[in-house]
C-alpha cells in the first residue's frame, strides 16, 4: 500500500533530520542557553501580579491582581510621555538609520578605488565599537557649554546663544539621541546592504550599460530595487525592538535637565525596580513592554506579507 502525500512529507523530514542529527546537535547549547536566559525568566512575570518585598519570600508576597499595570495606565501621569519619547525617539533611529546605511552602501559601493571604499568601511565600522562611555567623552569635547569645539563655532557664528548647554538641553535631546546612536551603528548596517549588493547578479549591470544607462540610472533601477528585500526585513526584525532603547545610551546621556525628553520605557523601569526597588512595579511595565512589541513584530511581519508578499515567517 502507498503512503499518502500526507505521509509522505512527514518521512521526508524525519529521514532528514536523522541524517544531519550531527548538526542540529551543534544548535543544542545554543538553545539551552537561550531558553535558561531568555525563557526561564519569565517565570519572574508573576511578581507584576504580587506585591513582593524584598527580604521575603515569593511566596509570601499579597497578590494584587491587575494593581500595577492600573496604576501605570490610568493613576500615574507617566504613560504618556515615556511613550512619546520611547517612540518618537526609536521611530527615528530606525528608519532613519536603515535609509542613510542603505545610502552610505551605495555610496561606498560606488566608489571605484577598492583600497578608498575598504578604508571608508573601516573608519564608519570603528565607531560601533566603542562604548557609550568613550561617545560621551567625545561629545562633551565637541557640545560642552564652555569650550566645546562645535559649541564655540555656532556661538561665533551667532547659532548659538553663549552659555547653550546642548547636552543638558530638552530642545536638543531628541536631535542628539538620534544623531549620535544612528552614527555609532551606521557601518554596522551598512555592512548588511553591501553584502546585498555583492549578490546582485553582474548581468544586470551589464545588460543596463549595454541599452545606454548611465552610473545614477543603474543604482536607481538596479541596485535600489535589489535593496528594498533587505531593508525590508530590517524593518520588519526591528519592529519588535521599537519599545526597547538603547540601556547605555540613555543611562549615560540622561541628567536632570533633559530627563523630560531622554526618559524612556528601559530607564523608567530601571529607576523603579533597582533604583526604588518597587520589583512589582517595574515587572508590570516590562511585561506590558514585551507582549506590545512581541504584537507588533507579528502585526508588521502580517502588514509586509499582505502588502509586498515579503515576511520572515
Amino acid at each position: 500500500m502507498k503512503d499518502t502525500p500526507q505521509q509522505i512529507v512527514p518521512k521526508r523530514r524525519r529521514g532528514k533530520f536523522l541524517s544531519q542529527w550531527q548538526l542540529f546537535s551543534m544548535l543544542l547549547p545554543a538553545f539551552i542557553l537561550v531558553f535558561i536566559f531568555s525563557y526561564l525568566p519569565l517565570a519572574g512575570w508573576i511578581l507584576a501580579f504580587n506585591h513582593y518585598q524584598v527580604g521575603r519570600g515569593l511566596l509570601d508576597a499579597k497578590f494584587v491582581g491587575l494593581d500595577h499595570f492600573k496604576m501605570f495606565f490610568v493613576q500615574s501621569k507617566d504613560f504618556g510621555y515615556l511613550l512619546r519619547n520611547t517612540l518618537s525617539m526609536n521611530f527615528m533611529i530606525l528608519i532613519l538609520g536603515i535609509l542613510l546605511a542603505m545610502i552610505f552602501a551605495v555610496l561606498v559601493n560606488e566608489i571605484s578605488l577598492k583600497s578608498i571604499s575598504k578604508t571608508i568601511q573601516t573608519v564608519s565600522f570603528f565607531p560601533y565599537f566603542l562604548s557609550w562611555v568613550i561617545v560621551y567623552s567625545i561629545a562633551y569635547a565637541f557640545f560642552a557649554p564652555s569650550g566645546g569645539a562645535i559649541t564655540t563655532v555656532l556661538q561665533n557664528f551667532g547659532l548659538l546663544a553663549p552659555g547653550t548647554n546642548i547636552l543638558g538641553s530638552n530642545d536638543y535631546a531628541w536631535v542628539l539621541a538620534v544623531g549620535l546612536q544612528i552614527w555609532k551603528s551606521l557601518g554596522y548596517n551598512s555592512v548588511i546592504f553591501l553584502s546585498a549588493i555583492s549578490s546582485i547578479s553582474p548581468e544586470q549591470y551589464e545588460s543596463a550599460t549595454v541599452d545606454g544607462a548611465n552610473r545614477f540610472q543603474k543604482i536607481v533601477h538596479i541596485t535600489v530595487p535589489n535593496l528594498i528585500p533587505t531593508m525590508s526585513v530590517l524593518l520588519i526584525l526591528n519592529a519588535g525592538w521599537i519599545l526597547n532603547s538603547n540601556f547605555d545610551f540613555y543611562f549615560i546621556f540622561t541628567n536632570p535637565t533633559n530627563w523630560g525628553k531622554m526618559e524612556v520605557l528601559d530607564m523608567y523601569i530601571y529607576n523603579f525596580g533597582l533604583k526604588q526597588s518597587n520589583y512589582s512595579y517595574a515587572t508590570a511595565i516590562g511585561m506590558v513592554k514585551t507582549l506590545t512589541s512581541v504584537s507588533l513584530l507579528l502585526f508588521v511581519n502580517w502588514f509586509s506579507k499582505r502588502t509586498m508578499n515579503r515576511s520572515i515567517f
